[in-house]
């Protein structure tokens, strides 16, 4: 498809707006994006006086950071400038250095990419303790990144690998995956779902015990971590022990009340939930498969669930409907929604309290689930 087809389809398109967790599609529009990095962005959506609530004074020490970045709107960029801009991790990491904290990657950890597939963005990069390089049988993450699946890279989110890959004594393998627009849904899920399989075959050789695996994910990332667990259990694939499941997308309501409370929040605002769906649905029916929307996928038999949300997000509803959902079910699940902070806040912990809070309720749970007897 062209720009200038692109840009009629755009022009044609109604201003009616139905979300997939905030992740909005036109009413009756013709199509979504081109699958081009530099299609158009959607027409915005109507803007509200809605304010967010007040963030706690580390939280925003971050966003004033990145608001100094000079990192333009998302929502009025095209994929590819986007992918540009400064993120949330970079406002975190001037804190660092404000501070006089080193904003080094921590070298007790190591890393190196292995191919998962043919394509380019097909690999993972796989954290493990330096200590630890000739040890056998470690627990396994199984990680997937933010970024709405049209931006950021494993590169974005490295913090919260490497520190689970840390404080867990464990393999943390960090999943890239195709982007949209060029790849639109279900490609990610395709290649969550393959990366998980792969870690399964190929765990033992890097030191792990593929019995002992849990997923983990933010944002996006925290869908794909509930997905691919239900994935595993459709399949008869080893289950992951637990699932740490951070502000995920998970809910298609337009009406839920973080939408609303939440929409201009930063550093993820309503317009930006619209301009992620735009480019990463085909169609309108893509808004309620149950891989996008989960609090309606069959939720029964999965493992227990820890999901961790901000206050300030546009996409805490989503955690706490998909917890409800899952208890609902009949699954074992702690739900947090932490006071003060935002969207993209996890990875923050050496200079977010909410943060360092949030990481020691995922390690502890994870170190549970790894404590108890392996299955067969």
């Amino acid at each position: 498809m062209t720009n200038r087809s692109s840009r009629t389809l755009m022009a044609l398109a109604t201003a009616t707006l139905i979300t997939t967790s905030g992740i909005a599609l036109t009413s009756g529009a013709i199509a979504q994006s081109a699958r081009s990095v530099d299609a158009p962005p959607p027409p915005p959506p109507a803007p509200t006086a809605t304010q967010p609530a007040k963030a706690a004074p580390d939280m925003q020490a971050v966003l004033d950071q990145l608001a100094a970045l000079g990192g333009k709107p998302i929502e009025t960029l095209t994929p590819a400038v986007a992918r540009m801009q400064p993120s949330a991790a970079d406002g975190a990491k001037q804190v660092m250095i404000k501070h006089g904290l080193s904003a080094t990657p921590d070298a007790t950890v190591t890393t190196r990419d292995v191919p998962y597939g043919s394509d380019a963005n097909q690999f993972a990069r796989i954290y493990k303790p330096a200590s630890l390089a000739n040890a056998k049988n470690l627990p396994v993450v199984v990680y997937y990144h933010g970024g709405g699946w049209v931006i950021a890279t494993v590169d974005t989110y490295d913090a919260a690998p490497r520190l689970l890959a840390k404080q867990l004594g464990a393999i943390v393998v960090s999943v890239e995956y195709r982007h949209a627009p060029e790849f639109k849904f279900p490609a990610q899920h395709d290649d969550a779902a393959a990366a998980y399989r792969w870690t399964l075959q190929n765990a033992a050789s890097w030191g792990g015990d593929p019995r002992k695996i849990a997923v983990a994910g933010e944002s996006a990332g925290g869908n794909l971590a509930v997905a691919t667990a239900i994935y595993a259990r459709d399949n008869r694939l080893t289950t992951p022990l637990h699932i740490v499941s951070v502000y995920p997308i998970a809910n298609s309501s337009m009406t839920l009340p973080s939408r609303m409370d939440s929409a201009n929040a930063k550093p993820l605002n309503g317009a930006m939930l619209k301009w992620f769906g735009y480019y990463y649905q085909t169609n309108p029916a893509d808004a309620q498969d149950p891989r996008l929307n989960l609090v309606k996928a069959n939720l029964r038999g999965l493992p227990p669930t820890t999901i961790i949300n901000a206050q300030i997000d546009p996409l805490r509803s989503d955690g706490e409907t998909l917890a409800a959902a899952m208890r609902a079910a009949g699954d074992k699940v702690e739900q947090r929604t932490f006071p003060g902070v935002t969207h993209e806040f996890f990875g923050m912990g050496m200079v977010v309290r909410g943060a360092q809070d949030a990481n020691t309720l995922a390690i502890a749970r994870l170190k549970a689930a790894f404590a108890a007897k392996p299955k067969h």
